[in-house]
């Protein structure tokens, strides 16, 4: 796909996020795609394609009366919705779909509507990690994060600045749930979660949706919409359990998604003004930095603590405050994109002055999935 190809037209997010225990995973889904049409100035009516992760897509689809001839499903964790926008672009070029709605909604706090959360003792977690006693994410994180810090010689002030300079920016966002002052002292103060993540180190639990709305180039002229155009993307999938993952100190999925994205927008790392990398736990951050080439090996930790990706930095990074304080479904990569977006378009709460070009990666799993999308102001 050649960049400026395919436009985002439509991009909004639930009204409420935080907590909310009066709407389900499905209501959350039903706001924000109604809301991302409204910004796209369309309707369900001109919506002829479908993303979402798993049953949502049919159930979305019955909602809002669509009859999609395009439909993906792809759920391979938080960062589905960076490879649902890529596959989107795909099948616009391709003819497959004119308008394409990508959904998002999760109960991740209140649970309305949700799934048990389960990991199967048939499945390679349950045979070969579980019995170890490696059992919620941030235990299954702190394998990556314990051999990236011995690694890269990376403190733990250094790990904690990354919540520091998020919050930072969330202090900036109304919408942020976590906007009190933080200080390192603070983030090494607050309660170990699982050895070296303290509570402010790991990702909030909550409600919302996010949805985008996505479309040729071409059609987007004739929309009063303010297009953010898709330059590049990529995919990439490693490993199936943590534990098998090649290199600890670097995510193989992140390079290689990272590096199609920059290859199909003809960019490089020197190119772009503003960064998402999802923060499900504070030392992924530093791996985007790294993996993506952002900084060199082992610069990530001192380049945060030296306040870079912070406001004011010569990177600004995960400005609407990320899933350390702005908030965090369970699948947040829907609020990465949406971020970049609003940058891109100059409208986020916490303003970048003369954002152009925008890096977004995320991440599924424990490092097992990536996808990541370049968007431009222009074409």
């Amino acid at each position: 796909m050649k960049p400026g190809q395919v436009a985002v037209v439509g991009a909004s997010e639930s009204e409420r996020l935080g907590v909310m225990p009066d709407m389900s995973a499905l209501q959350l889904n039903i706001d924000a795609s109604v809301r991302a049409l409204a910004d796209a100035g369309l309707t369900a009516d001109d919506v002829d394609g479908v993303a979402s992760t798993g049953g949502f897509a049919t159930e979305i689809s019955h909602t809002l009366g669509l009859r999609p001839r395009w439909i993906d499903t792809t759920s391979v964790g938080g960062c589905s919705y960076f490879l649902h926008l890529r596959h989107a672009a795909a099948a616009i070029v391709a003819g497959m779909a004119s308008t394409v709605l990508i959904s998002h909604g999760e109960s991740g706090r209140s649970r309305v509507g949700m799934e048990p959360l389960v990991f199967p003792a048939s499945g390679a977690h349950g045979q070969f990690e579980a019995p170890y006693g490696v059992a919620g994410f941030a235990s299954m994180f702190t394998v990556t994060a314990l051999r990236f810090m011995k690694d890269k010689g990376i403190t733990h002030e250094q790990l904690a600045s990354v919540a520091v300079a998020q919050r930072k920016w969330a202090a900036g966002n109304p919408r942020a749930l976590k906007r009190e002052s933080l200080t390192v002292d603070d983030v090494l103060g607050s309660r170990l979660i699982a050895y070296p993540f303290h509570r402010d180190e790991c990702c909030l639990v909550t409600d919302g949706g996010g949805a985008l709305v996505v479309t040729s180039a071409e059609r987007a002229l004739d929309l009063d919409a303010r297009p953010v155009y898709v330059l590049g993307s990529g995919e990439s999938t490693e490993h199936t359990i943590v534990s098998q993952m090649a290199d600890f100190s670097s995510s193989r999925a992140f390079r290689d998604s990272g590096a199609m994205a920059f290859a199909e927008a003809g960019l490089t790392p020197r190119d772009i003004n503003h960064l998402m990398v999802y923060d499900a736990f504070a030392h992924v951050p530093l791996y985007g930095l790294e993996d993506l080439g952002f900084v060199e090996p082992g610069e990530s930790g001192a380049f945060v603590e030296e306040g870079h990706t912070s406001p004011g930095g010569s990177l600004p990074m995960n400005t609407n405050g990320g899933g350390l304080s702005y908030t965090h479904t369970g699948m947040y990569g829907m609020f990465a994109l949406q971020e970049s977006i609003r940058q891109v378009r100059g409208e986020a709460a916490a303003q970048v002055p003369g954002v152009e070009v925008a890096f977004a990666q995320g991440v599924g799993g424990m490092f097992q999935n990536a996808g990541s999308v370049i968007f431009g102001r222009t074409a």
